[in-house]
């Protein structure tokens, strides 16, 4: 934690990703949370002008509340590092890697962190054929928040027919049966881990729609599992890099007792929306929202 004094900060939100109304929402909730904390704060909706607005406004810190491309990949860290404002959240290099799902895979592996197999395929290759056998999955390789995420069915026939929208190249990976958990990491101290109960797949709807999911904290499985979530959360944030809080996501086929759980994801910016995650966490682990925005916040700097 910086021994810096923090009193002005501008959040940085929305932004021209595929996240960008869930931003919008994070950045709002955190922005409130902030100043209900005492500090004097501006919104920033990061456009082609961020580098200007940044620079009249010269903040103590900025709040990096953008999800997605350009916020989340190292593009906005990296133009940060180079104007000198210290900023929350994971540096260049941790962001840019983790939302490489492919990249941050390897890393998992490199760490002994267990996964499913995966390849990386071109949107023709994907629509042609059966890249595995199903039941697989079909996602963008560099985006969160389960956008653009195809299932492909276990009797399924055909491949895909994917969006237009879809991106060149994508990650085909092998259908993770079983229970949806999460655990959120805060500095160096995993916090406590979460079931999310869906009517189907946790797509982005389900995420950030009220009502769209149900999360019990701390989730009902055994104590071993949940041991093993905290371990293998803190383990990827630590292989990847990450600063400030992260949250790992993990699928739980609980006929396999600890062998049946395996890493989807670390995300580096997690959702601060009153749908989200890393809040509830937070929350159960004595902070309340305006006290978990300002952790996070005094924990800002360059060099990250």
């Amino acid at each position: 934690m910086s021994s810096r004094t923090v009193q002005n900060v501008a959040v940085l939100m929305g932004g021209p990703s595929a996240e960008r109304e869930v931003s919008l929402s994070s950045g709002r909730e955190c922005a409130a949370a902030l100043r209900s904390e005492g500090f004097d704060v501006t919104e920033i909706d990061a456009g082609q002008d961020v580098a200007e607005r940044l620079k009249a406004l010269a903040p103590d810190a900025v709040f990096n509340a953008l999800h997605g491309r350009w916020g989340e990949d190292g593009c906005i860290q990296g133009l940060l590092e180079w104007l000198g404002i210290p900023y929350t959240h994971s540096g260049v290099l941790a962001s840019s890697t983790a939302i490489d799902k492919e990249r941050t895979k390897a890393l998992y592996r490199a760490h002994g962190l267990p996964v499913v197999d995966s390849v990386l395929a071109g949107r023709d290759e994907v629509e042609a054929a059966h890249v595995m056998a199903p039941p697989y999955v079909v996602k963008p390789y560099n985006e969160g928040s389960s956008v653009g995420i195809y299932i492909v069915n276990a009797d399924a026939n055909t491949p895909p027919k994917l969006d237009e929208k879809a991106p060149a190249v994508l990650m085909v990976e092998a259908f993770a049966p079983g229970r949806e958990l999460t655990c959120t990491v805060m500095g160096d101290r995993a916090l406590g881990v979460t079931e999310i109960f869906t009517a189907g797949w946790y797509d982005y709807e389900a995420k950030y729609a009220a009502g769209g999911s149900r999360h019990v904290c701390p989730a009902d499985v055994p104590a071993e599992i949940a041991a093993a979530c905290q371990d293998y959360a803190l383990r990827a944030h630590q292989a990847l890099g990450c600063r400030g809080i992260s949250r790992t996501d993990f699928r739980w086929d609980d006929s396999k007792g600890t062998a049946g759980l395996v890493l989807l994801e670390t995300n580096t910016q997690p959702g601060m929306t009153p749908t989200s995650l890393s809040p509830e966490h937070a929350e159960h682990a004595g902070y309340s929202f305006g006290a978990f925005c300002r952790w996070i916040v005094e924990d800002a700097s360059c060099g990250r």
